[in-house]
């Protein structure tokens, strides 16, 4: 770390366990607790005040876990460094483990606490995507605004369309711009949303129905759309995905 004080924001749901380690941390010399967080939610809040070097980040939080907020933070241009705390999981620390994730298991021994903050660093892509099988899904997608990281509720998004080398994702205040791969967000949000188009997921919740609409070009044939909920536009289907409008709505 560059500075002499080494600028810290703990995050866990539970305070007992947000008390020890402030009481941990009071005995350790150049060391200043910048905030408390019980979810990760809250962590991202801080960010826009507060400007940590190391993260202890609770791995199991209601609102966002520890894991999809280490996500979040890799989109930061110089992301903290993080350290995961929290209760025995063998099959979570193997993984950790076999990654060199740091991690500190509780209860937390001022000696360990010590050792941890002495070698923190910011985590790899490789490290981190490692671990994101132990968090298979998020509950939101984020992008970087003006260095600030804003989240976007996945249950609040309507559509996620591949423009190029982006994501449009469509929500009903605005659209945001994304930079993942729509393959790999089928992947992980299938459940969730239906493949309408080659360059279309749209979410099941926002789908107000289909009709037949326009001209396709082909001999006057009208082509399928999905109406949706919120918004003004629809959505086409393609042909390989027109047997969704028999299956679901029908």
């Amino acid at each position: 770390m560059t500075n002499t004080t080494l600028n810290i924001i703990l995050a866990d749901d539970e305070a007992p366990a947000r008390n020890r380690l402030r009481e941990l941390l009071i005995d350790i010399p150049q060391v200043s607790l910048l905030a408390e967080a019980k979810n990760g939610k809250e962590v991202l809040q801080y960010l826009e005040t507060h400007s940590p070097d190391v993260i202890l980040l609770d791995i199991r939080m209601p609102a966002m876990d520890g894991i999809e907020t280490a996500q979040h933070l890799q989109k930061l241009a110089v992301p903290p460094a993080i350290i995961f705390t929290t209760a025995y999981d063998s099959y979570a620390m193997q993984a950790f483990d076999m990654n060199a994730v740091d991690y500190l298991l509780k209860p937390i021994r001022l000696e360990r606490l010590q050792t941890a903050l002495q070698k923190a660093r910011a985590l790899l892509p490789k490290q981190l995507s490692a671990i994101e099988a132990l968090q298979p899904q998020r509950s939101h997608l984020s992008i970087v605004e003006r260095g600030r990281i804003l989240l976007i509720p996945v249950a609040e998004i309507i559509y996620l369309r591949a423009e190029l080398k982006y994501i449009t994702v469509r929500t009903a205040e605005r659209e945001y711009i994304l930079e993942e791969s729509l393959t790999h967000l089928e992947q992980e949000f299938g459940a969730t949303f239906l493949r309408l188009h080659r360059n279309c997921l749209v979410a099941q919740a926002y789908i107000a129905g289909f009709e037949k609409r326009g001209e396709s070009g082909n001999a006057g044939e009208k082509q399928w759309v999905a109406l949706l909920r919120g918004v003004p536009e629809t959505i086409p289907v393609s042909r390989r995905q027109q047997h969704l409008v028999r299956e679901i709505y029908n």
